[in-house]
């Protein structure tokens, strides 16, 4: 039986969106059959700005991607870090690149959750992941939020926790916070979720028939 794939697809500035990814790998890997791999999307800033922004440098192990390179996988999990409500403009950038297969359509059907990080409460936990589905429905993909299958960590109130129906999340405040306990836990679930649901896609024939779909006109 062949592997599913879900690619774990993230941009990270300071650091918060890759630790969730890679929480988020672990939780795919844990569902047998299926393989997670990790990509970032190619930085925008010059590097003389990245540093006076005093931005970690990228992980050694993650390679970058390219738009057509999405089409050799199953699944998606996209994270960035959220600016004034959206996605960051290095994930928008990459987005906008991929024209050449938003115009076969050969995502369509692909399923695709979302995780972000943002400073604060009002900084977009919500309004991020509404705005990113504007990408996947251009391209056909379907949508996976996490609903409330996380549980009792769906309804914490005695700590900070990011995150919400639409998908794991975290704070950054500052920059000085990291994920809690609990945000990984999320994000490990939300990993495992869309690789089930991805796996299952994976066996249905139709799935194949709604990559196949070319425009009639």
């Amino acid at each position: 039986m062949a592997t599913t794939k879900v690619y774990v697809v993230y941009y990270s500035l300071y650091g918060h969106v890759e630790t969730m990814a890679r929480e988020i790998q672990r939780g795919v890997n844990s569902v047998q059959g299926v393989e997670a791999t990790l990509w970032q999307v190619p930085e925008t800033l010059p590097e003389r700005i990245l540093e006076k922004m005093k931005a970690p440098k990228k992980p050694d192990d993650v390679p970058e991607i390219r738009p057509e390179q999405l089409v050799e996988a199953d699944g998606f999990i996209f994270g960035f870090p959220s600016r004034f409500g959206v996605m960051a403009a290095q994930f928008k950038a990459f987005f906008d690149a991929s024209s050449e297969i938003w115009a076969t359509q050969a995502l369509a059907g692909k399923p695709a959750g979302i995780f972000w990080s943002t400073g604060f409460h009002g900084g977009g936990q919500e309004l991020s992941a509404l705005t990113a589905i504007t990408q996947l429905a251009h391209h056909g993909m379907i949508f996976v939020p996490l609903g409330y299958t996380f549980g009792k960590g769906m309804f914490e109130m005695d700590e900070v926790k990011g995150g919400s129906c639409y998908g794991a999340g975290t704070y950054a405040a500052d920059g000085s916070r990291q994920p809690t306990e609990l945000e990984f836990q999320q994000a490990f679930h939300q990993g495992k979720y869309i690789a089930e649901i991805t796996k299952r896609l994976g066996n249905l024939s139709q799935n194949k028939e709604l990559r196949e779909i070319k425009w009639s006109n």
